[in-house]
C-alpha cells in the first residue's frame, strides 16, 4: 500500500491491517480503503496532499469541537493558538445559573506548528467538575477564539447494591389479546417478575418499524431507534378509548377479536386490524400538554406520513423529498398535517404506555424494572437514516469480518455513524437516542457494544470480507451514554460476546458498564468449558440469547435438526457428533458442581437439565442473572436462526412449551415450570440472606 495513503488511513482511523479471530494478521486491501475514506469525505486522489490538508486543518481548530471528560480524571485539552497570543479560559456551567464562571488557568507553552505561526499546548483541567453539560471558552488577546461544548461524565455508573436476577424476554412472543404481546402485557410482566423476586426484566428491542405493509420482522432492523413502536400498543387502555363513544368502543373491541390467532405471529394482521382501531381512537384524542413536541418527533412524524404514500425506503421516494429539509418536504409536511399529527400523537400513547409498564416494575418491588435493547444500528431507507443523512456514512454497511461460525464475514445491512460527524454535532444523535430509551426504562443493553470503539465498514457492493474497521472516540461515547444512564439512574449492559480486545472488557469494567456472559462460550484457552467460580463478577449472565440455542433445543439436539433441515450445515452428521460431545460436556459440569446426580443425558429429566444449567448461573459471580421465558417453558425453537431471512421464522414464533403448544402470557406465569424456575433463581441468588427471603411473599408487592 501506499505510505502515504496508509498514514492517511490512520489519522482517520481507518484499519490497513487487523488481527483475525485466530489472531492473525489480515491486510486490508487498497481499493477498500480508498472507498472508506471516501466515505469520510476525503479525496484519496493525492492521499499525501490530503492528509496535508487534514493536518493544516487540525492546527487551525482552537480546541475539539466536542470535549467529553470524566470527572475525577479530566485529562488534558489540546489547544493550539497563534504564538504570541494571550490565553485566557474559563468554563461557563449549564444548568447552574447563580454559579460563575470557572476561570483557568492558561497552558504550559508546548511545540509549535511545521510553519511555525500556531502552537500546541494542554490544558489541564480542574478535578471534580460537576456532572453536565458546560461551554469551554478559549480567549485569545482578548476575543473568543473557541466556544465548545464541554461534557463532564461520571467516572463510574451506581451499579445494584445486591446481585439480581430477571427475566428475558421477546415481548412480541408473550401471545396476547391482539394477537402479539404488546406494552400492556410488558406491565403485566412486569408485576408479575416483581412478584417471583425479579429486580429486572429485558425486552427485545421496542424501536419503531415503518408503519406500512409489509412490517418489519425483526427488532434489530429498525426504522428509527429514537422513537418506539405503535404496533405494540394496546388501544383499550388509552385515555381515548375510555372517553370514546360507545360506537367507537364496539369498534376497536371487534378489531382485537378478528386478529387470528395462528402458529406464527403476522405483524401484518395485527397492524391492520390494530390502525384501524389507533385511527378510529385518534378522532377522539384531545391535546395532551405533556407530550413532547421536539424537532426530532416532528421529523419522525413527518417521514411516517411520506412512507404511508411513497414506501417505506426514502431512497427511493421522489428525489426532492428525500431532503428533510429541503422545500419540498415543507410543503408535503403542510399537506400531509392531519397525518403528521397522527403519527406524532402515536408516539405520545406509546411513550405513556411504556412509562406505567415502567412504574408497574418499579411499584412492585423491582429495582431496576425494564431493562431496553438498543439495536446496532438502522434501516438505511428507514426514518433516523432520512433525518440524520449527513451524520450516518451512504454507501456502507456494518457487518463483522470472517470467523470461525460466519467464514464469509457478516454483513448487517445498517449503516454506521460517521465519527467525524458525531464529534462536531456533540454527539447528540447518540444521546438524544439514548435518552429517548432510558426515559421509560431502568435499564439499557448494548447490542454490539464493541462498536463504541470500532465498527467494521463494508463498501456497498463488496463481500462481508471486504470491509475495514473503522476507530471511534469511545471514551466519548462511553461518557456521553454514562451521562444519560447517571441522569436516568439506569443500568447499562455491553453485549461483548465474541472477538473482543481485553482491552474493551477492561474499559467496560473500570465504568461499571457491565458485559455478558453466556453459559456455552465460558471457556478456557484449549476451548474447556471452566466452572461458573471463575466467570466474570462486572457481567451479565445467561444461559443462551436470542440468536443462540435454547436450553432444551441444545440438551435435546433439536437446534442440530433445524439447521440441517434448513440446509445450513455442510456436514449435519459431524455437527450432530459435536452437539452431542458439548451437550456431554455441560452435563459432566454440572454434576461436577453437584447440580446433577448423573453426568448422562438419560440421568436426569430435561427440566432437572434445564434448571441444573439455571442454577449453574448462581454460582458465579455474575453481577445480574437472567433466565429467558422461553427456557422457563422448554420451547425448544430459538427466537432468531442467523444466516436467515426467509427460511426460518426469525422473530415470529409465539412463546410454547417443549410439545408446541402456544402459551398465552396468563399461562405463561401460571405455569409450574416457570414458577419452578423463579423460585430457583430466587432461592439460589438470595441463598445466606434471610432478609430478603423474608420480605418474598410470591405476589406482587410495593417498594418499602
Amino acid at each position: 500500500m501506499d505510505p502515504s495513503l496508509e498514514r492517511l488511513a490512520h489519522a482517520f482511523g481507518v484499519a490497513t491491517e487487523y488481527e483475525d479471530w485466530a489472531h492473525r494478521p489480515v491486510s486490508v486491501s487498497e481499493q477498500t480503503v480508498r472507498k472508506v475514506l471516501a466515505g469520510l469525505g476525503i479525496d484519496t486522489g493525492d492521499p499525501a496532499a490530503a492528509l496535508a490538508k487534514w493536518q493544516a486543518s487540525q492546527w487551525r481548530r482552537v480546541l475539539p469541537p466536542t470535549v467529553v471528560v470524566r470527572t475525577s480524571s479530566p485529562g488534558n485539552v489540546p489547544l493550539r493558538t497563534r504564538v504570541a497570543a494571550e490565553v485566557r479560559l474559563e468554563i461557563r456551567f449549564g444548568g447552574e445559573a447563580a454559579r460563575p464562571a470557572l476561570a483557568l488557568m492558561p497552558p504550559t507553552d508546548g511545540d509549535p506548528d511545521p510553519a511555525g505561526s500556531r502552537i500546541e499546548r494542554f490544558l489541564e483541567l480542574p478535578v471534580g467538575l460537576p456532572l453536565g453539560d458546560h461551554r469551554l471558552i478559549a480567549y485569545a488577546d482578548g476575543e473568543v477564539a473557541a466556544d465548545v461544548l464541554l461534557v463532564v461524565a461520571p467516572d463510574r455508573l451506581p451499579l445494584p447494591a445486591d446481585r439480581l436476577w430477571g427475566w428475558m424476554a421477546q415481548l412480541y412472543a408473550v401471545r396476547s389479546a391482539w394477537g402479539m404481546g404488546d406494552y400492556a402485557d410488558l406491565a403485566a410482566l412486569a408485576s408479575w417478575s416483581a412478584g417471583q423476586g425479579a429486580g429486572l426484566l429485558l425486552v427485545n428491542p421496542l424501536h419503531a418499524a415503518a408503519p406500512v405493509i409489509p412490517m418489519q420482522n425483526s427488532p434489530y432492523f429498525p426504522a428509527s431507534r429514537r422513537f418506539s413502536s405503535p404496533l405494540y400498543l394496546r388501544p383499550e387502555q388509552l385515555p381515548e378509548y375510555a372517553a370514546a363513544p360507545e360506537q367507537i368502543r364496539d369498534r376497536v373491541d371487534d378489531l382485537a377479536g378478528s386478529v387470528a390467532m395462528g402458529e406464527l405471529i403476522d405483524r401484518d394482521e395485527v397492524w391492520k386490524a390494530k390502525s384501524s382501531a389507533l385511527e378510529a381512537l385518534f378522532g377522539c384524542a384531545t391535546p395532551r400538554p405533556k407530550a413532547e413536541d421536539s424537532a426530532g418527533l416532528t421529523d419522525f412524524a413527518t417521514w411516517c406520513a411520506l412512507a404511508e404514500l411513497h414506501g417505506a425506503d426514502f431512497r427511493a421516494w421522489p428525489p426532492p423529498l428525500r431532503d428533510p429539509r429541503g422545500p419540498a418536504v415543507s410543503a408535503a409536511r403542510e399537506e400531509l398535517a392531519s397525518r403528521v399529527d397522527y403519527h406524532r400523537w402515536l408516539q405520545h400513547c406509546c411513550a405513556e404506555q411504556l412509562a406505567a409498564a415502567q412504574r408497574a416494575a418499579v411499584d412492585t418491588g423491582m429495582e431496576v424494572g425494564i431493562v431496553h435493547d438498543l439495536a446496532v444500528g438502522v434501516d438505511p431507507g428507514g426514518a433516523d437514516a432520512w433525518a440524520l443523512q449527513s451524520e450516518l456514512a451512504t454507501g456502507f454497511s456494518v457487518g463483522a469480518p470472517p470467523d470461525s461460525f460466519n467464514q464469509q464475514g457478516q454483513d448487517w445491512g445498517l449503516p454506521p455513524w460517521r465519527p467525524d460527524r458525531l464529534e462536531v454535532t456533540g454527539y447528540a444523535p447518540v444521546r438524544d437516542m439514548v435518552r429517548a430509551v432510558l426515559r421509560t426504562g431502568g435499564g439499557l443493553r448494548i447490542d454490539h457494544i464493541l462498536g463504541l470503539f470500532r465498527l467494521w465498514w463494508v463498501p456497498e457492493g463488496a463481500s462481508s470480507a471486504e470491509g475495514s474497521y473503522v476507530s471511534y472516540d469511545a471514551e466519548a461515547l462511553l461518557g456521553i451514554i454514562a451521562l444519560e444512564a447517571e441522569r436516568a439512574g439506569a443500568l447499562v449492559v455491553g453485549e461483548d460476546l465474541g472477538t473482543v480486545p481485553p482491552t474493551v472488557r477492561q474499559t467496560l469494567s473500570e465504568r461499571a458498564v457491565l458485559g455478558s456472559t453466556v453459559v456455552w462460550f465460558e471457556r478456557d484457552d484449549d476451548g474447556a468449558l471452566i466452572p461458573p467460580a471463575t466467570w466474570r463478577a462486572a457481567a451479565v449472565a445467561s444461559v443462551t440469547t436470542h440468536d443462540l440455542p435454547t436450553s432444551a433445543g441444545f440438551l435435546t439436539g433439536a437446534h442440530v435438526k433445524v439447521r440441517a433441515d434448513l440446509g445450513l450445515l455442510r456436514d449435519p452428521a459431524a455437527e450432530a457428533e459435536n452437539a452431542a460431545r458439548e451437550r456431554t460436556e455441560m452435563l459432566a459440569l454440572l454434576a461436577a458442581e453437584g447440580l446433577l446426580e448423573s453426568p448422562t443425558p438419560s440421568g436426569s429429566s430435561l427440566q432437572t437439565q434445564i434448571e441444573a444449567l439455571h442454577a449453574l448461573l448462581t454460582r458465579s459471580p455474575s453481577r445480574v442473572l437472567l433466565a429467558a421465558l422461553g427456557d422457563a417453558v422448554a420451547d425448544l425453537r430459538q427466537p432468531n436462526m442467523p444466516g436467515t431471512v426467509d427460511e426460518y421464522p426469525n422473530w415470529r414464533l409465539p412463546l410454547a412449551d417443549g410439545s408446541g403448544r402456544v402459551l398465552t402470557r396468563e399461562q405463561l406465569c401460571t405455569s409450574p415450570r416457570t414458577e419452578r424456575l423463579a423460585a430457583l433463581m430466587r432461592e439460589q441468588l438470595w441463598e445466606g440472606s434471610p432478609e430478603r427471603q423474608a420480605g418474598m411473599t410470591g405476589e406482587p408487592h410495593e417498594k418499602d
